[in-house]
């Protein structure tokens, strides 16, 4: 989940520049990692970095303030029109491309982070009275880990895989080669060591996450690594019982319907979901759903009205 800017820093969406530069000095001095050694010091600093970066100027702030946490995203000449086709606004700035989001971070290369300046010309000297400046000559601040999103078919998840995949930045796009684990679930991040924000001096690069998102699927309902099908059949084969053809992410199964069953009951083909390298795969599930002939012939139509005359079964009927 994207933070607040105005909540990493503190300050209310009203506050003038001033007021977000001396919260952005006074916290900065708080989470700096040479003065705070607490494990979550370093991850806070970025995030007021990050924040400042963009809020200390007038034009990103005005984006953000707009458009929200995808501000980025938003393509240059962007504009917005009434309901009577009069022109609203214009938005200005880059959007990102490619097949998957990208989210920046602090060291990305999208502010003058080298050496002891800060996002917005911010001194770390001024700050920390040259104890950065000493850290800075010898390794430099490590880069941001970076977050973009990646779309996935639930058949890419469940086979995996090497695939190309494409994000946008500050500095245009750039094309990488993803190894995606067999079996990924919805929400799980893949790992791509210093692919992340660039650091500043010799500090390393931070990794980039790519955050897995199945794609709604026209036959797959994806729970878990659990997959929810619909499996249409006959009346008669729901009451005399069949065996049926049920599809998977890796092809076709078979299921055996029980005699006597209804709609919306649910068969169980274990392990046919999504698989799970650390334990027991998914499984897949059959939703039986009665279906009759649409316009049936005349044949059928006397059929169904002897077993209608020849039948007492109310299912309206309370046992």
């Amino acid at each position: 989940m994207a933070i607040d800017l105005y909540e990493a820093l503190g300050v209310p969406r009203t506050a003038s520049t001033e007021e977000i530069q001396q919260a952005y000095r006074a916290r900065a001095r708080k989470y700096h990692p040479d003065i705070n050694k607490d494990p979550g010091a370093e991850e806070r600093f970025k995030e007021l970095n990050e924040a400042y970066s963009v809020l200390s100027d007038p034009k990103t702030r005005a984006r953000y303030d707009r458009f929200g946490a995808d501000f980025r995203q938003i393509p240059e000449g962007y504009e917005e029109y009434g309901a009577y086709g009069e022109r609203v606004a214009a938005g200005a700035g880059t959007g990102g491309g490619g097949r998957a989001r990208h989210v920046r971070g602090y060291g990305d290369g999208g502010g003058p982070f080298g050496g002891t300046e800060g996002p917005g010309g911010v001194d770390f000297e001024d700050l920390f009275g040259g104890m950065f400046g000493a850290r800075g000559a010898r390794g430099g601040m490590p880069g941001a880990d970076q977050e973009a999103e990646l779309r996935l078919t639930v058949e890419e998840a469940y086979r995996g895989g090497h695939r190309g995949v494409t994000l946008g930045g500050p500095g245009g796009q750039r094309t990488y080669d993803v190894n995606i684990p067999r079996g990924v679930t919805d929400g799980q991040r893949i790992r791509l060591a210093g692919q992340g924000g660039r650091g500043s001096g010799d500090g390393p690069a931070g990794d980039l996450y790519l955050r897995v998102r199945l794609a709604p699927h026209d036959t797959f309902r994806v729970q878990g690594r659990d997959l929810s099908v619909q499996l249409p059949l006959t009346p008669w084969e729901a009451a005399l019982g069949a065996t049926l053809p049920v599809p998977t992410p890796q092809g076709t199964a078979k299921v055996t319907v029980p005699a006597g069953s209804s709609s919306g009951r649910r068969l169980r083909l274990r392990g046919q979901g999504l698989p799970n390298p650390r334990g027991p795969d998914g499984d897949l599930y059959a939703e039986l759903r009665i279906t009759v002939p649409p316009h049936p012939t005349d044949r059928e139509r006397d059929l169904f009205e002897q077993l209608a005359g020849a039948s007492d079964f109310d299912p309206r009927r309370t046992p």
